[in-house]
C-alpha cells in the first residue's frame, strides 16, 4: 500500500517579506488574544490545496503544473492590508492580502484549477482570493479588539515581491504545527531564475 501525502501548491516568500509578517503579528498580537498564530516560515500563498495524494500522483501534478506555470511571466505582489474570513462578525480566520499583479496570479490558479480537475481532484468551490493566513481564531473572547486591529492593519505593509515560481509542498501535521517541505518546484516561464 503506497503512503499518501498531503500536499499543496503555493508560492513560496522571501526571507524579508517573512521577517516584516512576524513584526505584523508581533503588533496584532498585543490586542489579540484568541488566535493560534502561524508561525511566519510557515506562511505561504496557497493556490490550490491537494489533500492526500500517493508519491505516484507527483508525476502527473508536476506535468500538468509545468504546462500552467510557462506562460506566466514572474508576477510583482504585495504584501498588507489585514483582513478576516468569512467576516468581521464571524472571524475564524486572520490573514494579509495580496495585492500587485493579482489578475495573473488569478488567472493561473482557475487555469491550476481546471487541469487538476481533470487530473481527478475536485474543483474549488469558493472563489479564490489571494492572502496569506496569519492566524486562526480559536476563540472570539480575546478578539474584542479586532475591529481596532482591522482599522489599524489598512496601513500595514510587508512589502513587494517578485514571484518566480510555484511549488509543490508535502505537509506533515505535528503536535508543533506543520512541517513544509518543497518537492518540486516550477519556474515562471519555464526559465530558472
Amino acid at each position: 500500500m503506497t503512503k499518501s501525502i498531503r500536499a499543496f501548491l503555493a508560492i513560496d516568500l522571501p526571507e524579508e517579506i517573512r521577517d516584516r509578517i512576524r513584526g505584523i503579528q508581533d503588533r496584532l498580537k498585543t490586542n489579540l488574544k484568541g488566535v493560534r498564530w502561524i508561525r511566519p516560515e510557515g506562511i505561504h500563498l496557497t493556490l490550490k490545496f491537494l489533500g492526500n495524494i500517493s508519491k505516484n500522483d507527483i508525476l502527473n501534478i508536476s506535468g500538468m503544473i509545468e504546462k500552467q506555470t510557462k506562460y506566466v511571466g514572474p508576477l510583482m505582489l504585495k504584501v498588507g492590508t489585514v483582513g478576516t474570513f468569512p467576516n468581521l462578525k464571524r472571524p475564524r480566520v486572520l490573514w494579509l492580502g495580496i495585492g500587485g499583479e493579482t489578475e495573473q496570479l488569478i488567472t493561473l490558479q482557475k487555469k491550476i484549477d481546471a487541469a487538476l480537475e481533470d487530473c481527478g481532484f475536485k474543483r474549488e468551490t469558493r472563489t479564490f482570493r489571494p492572502h496569506l493566513t496569519l492566524g486562526r481564531i480559536k476563540s472570539p473572547k480575546g478578539t474584542s479588539g479586532l475591529s481596532q486591529a482591522i482599522e489599524d492593519g489598512k496601513n500595514f505593509a510587508a512589502g513587494s515581491f517578485h514571484a518566480a515560481c510555484l511549488a509543490l509542498f508535502k505537509s506533515d501535521l505535528t503536535p508543533k504545527g506543520a512541517i513544509y517541505t518543497k518537492l518540486a518546484h516550477f519556474p515562471f516561464g519555464g526559465q530558472e531564475q
